[in-house]
């Protein structure tokens, strides 16, 4: 009886935070999708995600999430064959901590992660590459982002 209310409860929990995980941007100003076409973002509104992901508290959260995710992935199935939304939310995660300000989306089918979205600078875009190359599982990144043009 109580292998089947445990078992339950940790399925409901699963469902719920897959659920819940299923937007992997670095901002809400990042593009929904990453077949559509980047926008320069207001400085304003980039601010409060760059101060965020530039805290500690931040960017420990995110590597404690990341972690998480390899080691669940570790006990439970094969290193190499990652769940795509894990890869995503992955990839996600390492971009938002080490391009602050970028207004980035992450997908990926069949372990080819996909970034969109802008960047404040050419140094952030070649970054992006490598950043999500370090996520274990990943085959291969296709970049759609795009430095920023600076607002008038």
């Amino acid at each position: 009886m109580n292998r089947k209310v445990v078992s339950s409860f940790l399925i409901g929990f699963l469902v719920v935070t897959v659920g819940a995980c299923t937007d992997a941007r670095t901002s809400a100003d990042a593009p929904n999708s990453t077949d559509q076409k980047a926008q320069t973002p207001m400085a304003q509104s980039t601010e409060p995600a760059k101060t965020d992901a530039q805290s500690d508290t931040r960017a420990k959260q995110l590597d404690a999430d990341i972690r998480a995710k390899e080691q669940r992935n570790n006990a439970m199935g094969n290193p190499q064959n990652r769940n795509d939304n894990d890869l995503a939310s992955e990839v996600r995660s390492k971009l938002e901590a080490n391009i602050p300000g970028g207004n980035l989306t992450v997908a990926s089918k069949d372990a080819v992660v996909t970034v969109a979205g802008t960047v404040s600078n050419l140094d952030q875009l070649s970054k992006i590459q490598k950043l999500a190359m370090e996520i274990k599982g990943v085959k291969s990144v296709t970049i759609k982002a795009a430095v920023a043009s600076k607002p008038n």
